[in-house]
């Protein structure tokens, strides 16, 4: 039975929250308890909560929560996750203890401590429509995470007018950094055929290395583009080359590379994947490519001075813009609305001993306050 999460009423108690959230193991893909906690906490505070578990292995299945209340003309939107990467060795990631003023485990950041601070936030609310978008998959493929919600909202003609998602974008202090944007991802596999044989005899075989070894020099050597005013310069990283010979007199009669490109939105792709592979062509390759996400940019503007705002009200900071780090669930929900990332530190996440400062939940539950009533408040005429 999940512990007590509303203190002193029905809006919930964002530090109590959280630690239940933490004690709910939920490497990714998350299923189960951890969003039992989460709709316990919800629907006191009026939530319809709509959980459903889709996909199958080995990338699923997958549970997810699409929560919403009210029906006012406006609608905002949180999006977050409540899996989170492995622990790590060297520490009991799912204790939720306090020390000297942090909370510790794994997710206290990222993100279970800004979910339940919006929670928190939601239940101080009683205007507009609210929606909550928490899948148990973002840390791993998102085959069957935030895509499978996005469905599930056109399903229901749910359409959001603006989205927030919690990750952890501050840096150095909560409230330093808003993101606007995101580059995109692809992966590219290329194999190389050759033909087997002795070496002592390279006229009857095909050494396909050569070749792969030419064509990834080539690849090396591209430059993408020099950057933007809002995304630094797309880059392309060789992530694994492969052989898989263990003879040491045989050529081998195949061998392969991964390549990583983070790109910005002077680049689609599909069109780096057909790039790649029209050079891999003329080296006598193949190319597979996945692309898990496209560039975004929610360009400054109302949205982003309104999250600056909150921020500025409750911290006395003003947040820098911006649009580094890696890839997020953003890149999905940017489809249906204007989105931007918010949320806590990011110095612990993914690390041994992660942790949130008290501190910090009760700011950014302050600041998720004064956000949720201005994205909701009437449009002036």
């Amino acid at each position: 039975m999940p512990p007590p999460l509303h203190v002193g009423g029905c809006v919930p108690d964002v530090v109590e929250l959280t630690k239940a959230l933490i004690a709910a193991e939920s490497v990714t893909p998350a299923r189960g308890r951890v969003f039992d906690v989460l709709e316990a906490a919800l629907l006191p505070i009026g939530f319809a909560v709509d959980r459903f578990v889709v996909g199958e292995a080995p990338d699923g299945p997958v549970e997810n929560l699409l929560a919403v209340r009210g029906d006012g003309p406006r609608h905002f939107a949180f999006a977050g996750h409540v899996d989170v990467v492995p622990a790590g060795e060297g520490w009991w990631p799912w204790s939720a203890e306090i020390r000297d003023g942090l909370l510790y485990g794994r997710g206290a950041v990222d993100m279970k401590g800004a979910v339940a601070a919006f929670v928190a936030a939601a239940g101080r609310s009683n205007s507009g429509t609210l929606s909550l978008i928490i899948t148990g998959d973002e840390e791993g493929p998102a085959t069957y995470g935030t895509r499978a919600l996005t469905d599930r909202m056109a399903a229901r003609g749910l359409a959001p007018d603006l989205c927030l998602v919690g990750e952890p974008t501050s840096t150095e202090k909560l409230g330093d950094m808003i993101k606007i944007g995101r580059r995109g991802s692809v992966n590219i596999w290329i194999e190389v055929a050759g033909r087997q044989g002795h070496v002592a005899y390279p006229h009857l075989a095909d050494n396909p290395i050569p070749r792969l070894v030419a064509l990834l020099a080539a690849i090396e050597a591209i430059v993408l583009d020099d950057g933007t005013d809002w995304f630094q310069p797309s880059n392309i990283e060789i992530t694994d080359i492969a052989v898989g010979n263990p003879a040491a007199n045989v050529i081998p009669a195949k061998a392969s590379a991964r390549i990583s490109i983070r790109f910005n939105d002077l680049h689609s792709g599909d069109a780096l994947v057909a790039r790649i592979g029209a050079l891999a062509a003329a080296h006598g390759a193949t190319v597979t490519g996945r692309v898990s996400g496209e560039a975004f940019l929610t360009a400054p503007g109302a949205f982003s001075a309104l999250v600056a705002d909150a921020i500025d009200h409750v911290t006395g900071l003003t947040p820098t813009l911006s649009t580094t780090g890696g890839t997020s669930d953003a890149r999905f929900l940017s489809k249906l609305c204007p989105v931007v990332e918010f949320g806590l530190l990011n110095a612990t996440m993914h690390k041994v001993d992660e942790a949130v400062a008290i501190a910090d939940l009760h700011a950014l539950t302050d600041i998720y306050t004064k956000i949720i009533a201005d994205a909701l408040a009437p449009a002036q005429a």
